[in-house]
């Protein structure tokens, strides 16, 4: 890359020295990125710093040393760049140690070249040393911070020799002389240096990756460590050697995201962290990873994806990891409810409602006797479609077999991981022999994860540690969780099952009404969160329970359906038809997908809305809802399949009042909210408060909305 790349980077007139730019962090993002956009390197300084301030929210950029380096990929950037201010009032961006008087703003095009991200991550490699960020503090005019930057960035760069092999996708290394000489067998087990290897990964992938992976190698030579680190950046990424991988004593992963091909790492000893720890501890995290290589009980590196959220366990309370327990259960069932609920409704819409009555004195229902007795050369008298109706509806009614013990499997997953998925999901198979349900189900999981968590952690021989997470955890779990479903628990939860569904059979008039209102403010409340979850598990969870004649679980389900299409509808309606002028120009773009996510019963599409004004958005969904559920419940309106909105027509009874239910709550929900944002106006403390709401929905979101990365 030659110099005059680098220059481009960054210029005088981007350069600020000793202002006083506002006491918050988006204060200070706002004016760097109208800088940007003046010199004519974005489209729009709003959206660029909005981009910026839901990353800043998402993780603070402060790192040690009084430095902060917000950044973002942002659609309205055209060509990578730097802004810099440094401050005479320090303002909070997140460090540990302190504010920052010192802000570098990285601002990359969504599409941005290897090279210049190579220099990018370079510069945040560089804000971790001393030297470079005195020199910063000292400068007297902008172009002397613009001659460092590019000296620093040109020197490091050149000698990463850039168009070949950047040094921003090689994984950051460090070997002693001493095991270089050796041929770098270095192992925990004959006493000589640790051989840690790690991951560091940000959401943005530009600056906190390679700033974590350099402070943890330096860490790693204070402590006498031999630290290979991969960063999983923007950059190209250059795996591992799997021969370090082989010879590693422990694994340190400090990342905000998924760690990719984390199966490599699978047996060795594990600390975890967000990525900025990486940077605020390294010293803390190299110690741990020592530690852990020559403790037996250390938690290690299972197979599959490792997450974030998995990253930060450690910080949970008891609520939080109950939460994260039963809505990754819900998650990993709900493909099984809506591959069975849209095969059965499919097997309706070609048989018949017929297809699932008895068949005469055979004691088999009409679709098992078709299977039974006819194939496709011999068709019943009823022709094609209805033995394909038939075969639609069996495998449907097979995969809603597995609801229970799917739910109660990976509710085990989520508390022992893979060593919990078998004794949750025979649990979950009890649960349903005793029926005790979907309740009896969550029960089960939650034990067969308990002991198999606890199992695991036994103190045990080196030679049966092999056969812990595939023979003795996956037994024993199963006697001990099973075993209670079967002989204590399971018929006390089968009553109470009874008694709940006798209750719903016997709800009609003002009490199904009421029951409409309860589930449309739940899925309202909080836009595919927990209590939304709540709602939505409760009607998916009964849908195995109707029948024919019991047709209240279908009712419960199209209410739910229907209430949770309310929000996103209702937003598209008042931000691309009623009230334009109430919203600002990315939520009207956000308001004309959010027509189609509504329909799709994808509730999440009004989570921007929410986030920027939830005290007027939430309560107006909330109305709406309410509304909808309400005369859906009210109308008997039924649901043979748990998702796809308007779009799984064949399997809703009574399509129109369905229709007529959404357009209502819609509506409603519109006018109400119209009606707040003209005559409720927000306090300056509860604007900021929604701002830095929406920034973290966004970057929630984000995966959906490119700009918000």
């Amino acid at each position: 890359m030659s110099a005059d790349t680098t220059q481009r980077l960054i210029s005088a007139e981007l350069v600020g020295l000793d202002e006083d730019l506002g006491g918050t962090s988006s204060d200070v993002i706002r004016v760097l990125a109208d800088r940007v956009a003046a010199t004519g390197r974005a489209a729009d300084g709003a959206t660029l710093a909005e981009d910026a301030i839901k990353r800043e929210a998402s993780v603070g950029t402060g790192v040690p040393g009084g430095i902060a380096i917000p950044h973002a990929r942002s659609a309205s950037v055209s060509s990578p760049t730097l802004a810099f201010s440094r401050l005479a009032r320090k303002v909070p961006f997140g460090a540990p140690d302190g504010d920052a008087d010192v802000v570098f703003m990285i601002a990359v095009p969504e599409g941005a070249d290897k090279d210049h991200l190579t220099v990018l991550s370079t510069l945040a490699r560089a804000l971790i040393r001393d030297d470079f960020t005195a020199a910063l503090r000292a400068a007297s005019t902008p172009q002397e911070v613009v001659d460092l930057v590019q000296r620093e960035v040109g020197g490091e760069v050149a000698a990463a020799g850039v168009g070949n092999a950047s040094s921003a996708s090689r994984p950051t290394t460090t070997q002693p002389a001493q095991a270089a000489a050796a041929g770098g067998a270095t192992s925990g087990a004959t006493g000589a240096r640790k051989v840690i290897v790690g991951v560091t990964a940000c959401p943005t992938g530009i600056a906190h990756t390679y700033m974590a992976a350099d402070a943890l190698v330096a860490a790693a030579e204070r402590a006498g460590a031999e630290m290979h680190v991969e960063t999983q950046g923007s950059s190209q990424v250059e795996p591992l050697d799997p021969a370090i991988i082989a010879r590693a004593d422990a694994v340190v992963f400090a990342v905000d995201v998924d760690v990719r091909d984390r199966g490599r790492f699978a047996g060795k000893p594990l600390v975890s962290g967000p990525v900025k720890r990486g940077v605020d501890e390294p010293d803390a995290m190299i110690a741990e990873a020592i530690r852990a290589a020559d403790d037996p009980n250390a938690a290690r590196v299972q197979g599959g994806a490792a997450t974030a959220s998995e990253s930060n366990k450690a910080d949970e309370h008891f609520g939080q990891a109950l939460k994260r327990w039963l809505l990754t259960g819900v998650s990993y069932m709900i493909p099984f409810v809506a591959g069975g609920g849209l095969l059965i409704a499919l097997g309706f819409l070609l048989s018949g409602y017929a297809i699932a009555l008895p068949h005469g004195d055979s004691g088999q229902n009409n679709a098992v006797y078709t299977l039974t007795n006819y194939t496709l050369l011999n068709l019943p008298p009823e022709g094609l479609g209805y033995y394909l109706g038939a075969a639609a509806f069996q495998i449907g009614g097979v995969s809603l077999g597995f609801l229970v013990a799917a739910l109660a499997g990976y509710i085990a997953y989520a508390i022992a991981d893979r060593p919990g998925i078998a004794p949750g999901f025979v649990a979950g198979s009890i649960a349903v022999f005793m029926n005790a349900g979907f309740l009896g189900g969550l029960v089960g999981g939650l034990i067969a994860g308990a002991a198999a968590y606890w199992i695991g952690r036994i103190p045990t021989w080196r030679w049966l540690r092999g056969l812990m997470p595939v023979v003795i955890i996956p037994l024993f779990a199963s006697i001990i969780a099973s075993g209670l479903m079967l002989l204590v628990l399971g018929g006390p939860i089968a009553w109470l099952m009874t008694q709940l569904t006798g209750f719903l059979n016997s709800l009609s008039g003002a009490s199904a009404i009421l029951l409409g209102i309860i589930l449309g403010l739940m899925m309202a409340f909080d836009l595919g969160g927990p209590v939304n979850k709540v709602a939505y598990a409760f009607a998916v969870a009964g849908l195995g329970a109707g029948t024919a004649t019991n047709v209240v679980p279908f009712e419960i389900m199209a209410a739910v359906m229907a209430a949770g299409m309310v929000p996103p509808l209702a937003l598209a309606l008042a931000s691309t038809v009623l009230y334009r002028n109430g919203f600002t120009k990315p939520e009207r773009e956000n308001g004309k997908a959010a027509w189609l996510l509504g329909a799709s019963f994808i509730s999440e599409g009004a989570i921007p809305f929410a986030a920027a004004d939830p005290l007027r958005v939430i309560p107006a969904s909330m109305i709406g809802a309410a509304v909808t559920g309400a005369i859906s419940m009210g109308a008997g309106v039924t649901s043979r399949a748990p998702h796809g909105g308007i779009f799984v027509f064949f399997a809703i009874g009574d399509i129109a009042m369905f229709i007529v239910a959404i357009l209502a709550g819609t509506v409603v929900s519109a006018l109400v909210l119209v009606g707040l944002k003209k005559w409720v106006r927000r306090t300056p403390a509860a604007e900021a408060a929604s701002a830095e709401q929406a920034a973290v929905a966004g970057e929630t979101v984000g995966q959906r909305a490119p700009a918000a990365v």
